[in-house]
């Protein structure tokens, strides 16, 4: 559903109050468990919403002065927060037969110099966040390209929907072909510019973006840790340990750096607001630094199944493991389906992942990682009313499971297992509707 075609939706009232099954979590859940004290779960209650923020939940319909949306029978949860995803990459998603570099070269990089062109990119960031909401994903963490553009495009494109998003020219001075390369004086002017116009304008946030260690001389990323340093408030976004032939090349390219994630430590990449997308090859002491700087790992399962890049060892993480779609290199920008690869990658470590850590990693989980949790990833009085509206089952099979099923987890598991974007009932981002 594009924009143009939602102008339906934009008389949302002042006041309104959504009946439905409320789930959201008060806490992080243990590793493995079914049933933690963490989740907050309310069958048929109503949400009431004033002023695009959520004003308080009950078990009574409100009175007649609120705007009631009857959706009785159907899940409630807040919007999704993707917190690794490339806007530029839609065209090349499912592309075949290749690992990361050569999947870089082969399908990405020719997408990406497209979106040098101005009417490119901001036709690309108006069906790119669309996709986003229609897959019930209403905050994300984006990658543009190394085109100032691109960056603008997404900026205004999300401050038009009221979306919360994290994004930043991509920086990369090297190893990229004509057209996708920038140099560090003029990459330097473009992001301060950028940050002057859009860092904390609205829900808008600016992240320092190094496409990866190998693209960026040191120079360059000498002069990402200085805007960092700079200004505490921004986001740093980046790739680390995704496929160990990246992680050969890194070694190569950077002989003096204990590793690769080193390598962003050395140059002051690496604290509490930086999104680390992967992290499969890390080692022990890269963990605990993660952890250390109060940094996160965005977990990619789609992309790491499809490129074949490795396992990602979630329960042994020491640190903050959000949810990301990545795509291109994943399959879906769909949250659910990546979290029902998630537990197959886990399953595939001979661990067994939980519904309750799989969805507090895309809501609550990736909102605290971000320093966002007062505004985004749950169901609480103060937060924006950023939230989406699921049926439980579609379609034969779903609904027969759903029929069976009598613990909460078992249901919302099968639901996590089961749904898509069909399920979709609703989604609304600060109270208005967006699909």
């Amino acid at each position: 559903m594009s924009f143009t075609n939602q102008e339906k939706f934009s008389d949302q009232p002042r006041r309104w109050a959504l009946r439905g099954d409320l789930l959201d979590f008060t806490a992080a859940p243990a590793w493995g468990e079914i049933e933690p004290s963490a989740v907050r779960f309310d069958r048929d209650h109503w949400l009431l919403v004033e002023d695009g923020r959520i004003v308080g939940r009950q078990a009574q319909a409100p009175d007649a002065s609120w705007v009631r949306k009857d959706h009785a029978g159907q899940l409630v949860l807040p919007g999704f927060i993707d917190t690794h995803v490339h806007c530029p990459q839609l065209e090349v998603i499912a592309s075949y037969g290749t690992e990361l570099l050569d999947w870089l070269e082969r399908y990405t990089f020719p997408a990406e110099a497209a979106f040098a062109d101005p009417a490119r990119s901001r036709a690309g960031a108006e069906v790119f966040l669309d996709a986003l909401l229609a897959s019930g994903t209403t905050s994300a963490v984006v990658f543009p390209t190394v085109h100032k553009v691109s960056a603008e495009a997404l900026f205004e494109a999300a401050a038009a929907r009221g979306m919360r998003l994290v994004t930043g020219k991509v920086l990369m001075d090297r190893h990229a072909p004509d057209g996708l390369r920038d140099d560090v004086a003029q990459a330097e002017r473009d992001c301060i510019d950028l940050i002057d116009r859009f860092h904390g304008q609205g829900r808008l946030a600016y992240a320092v973006t190094v496409r990866f260690a190998p693209t960026s001389t040191p120079a360059q990323l000498a002069m990402a840790g200085a805007l960092c340093r700079a200004d505490a408030s921004l986001y740093m976004q980046t790739h680390v340990a995704e496929n160990r032939a990246e992680v050969d090349w890194v070694a190569r390219l950077f002989p003096e750096a204990r590793s690769y994630l080193d390598v962003y430590e050395r140059a002051g990449l690496l604290h509490e607001r930086a999104v680390l997308a992967h992290g499969i090859w890390l080692d022990a002491h890269d963990r605990i630094l993660i952890a250390d700087r109060g940094a996160q790992v965005a977990h990619c399962p789609s992309s790491n199944l499809f490129l074949g890049s490795g396992l990602f060892d979630w329960a042994g993480a020491a640190f903050n493991v959000s949810l990301a779609s990545d795509v291109g290199g994943g399959t879906t920008l769909s949250l659910l389906r990546n979290m029902l690869d998630a537990y197959k990658v886990q399953a595939l470590r001979g661990e067994r992942l939980t519904a309750w850590t799989a969805l507090h990693a895309a809501t609550r989980g990736a909102a605290e990682a971000l320093g966002l949790g007062d505004e985004i990833g749950g169901l609480s009085a103060g937060q924006a009313a950023d939230l989406c509206v699921w049926d439980w089952a579609r379609g034969p099979v779903a609904e027969a499971r759903d029929a069976v099923a009598k613990a909460l987890h078992e249901r919302v598991f099968a639901w996590m297992a089961l749904a898509d974007e069909r399920n979709l009932a609703a989604c609304y981002v600060a109270g208005h509707r967006r699909a």
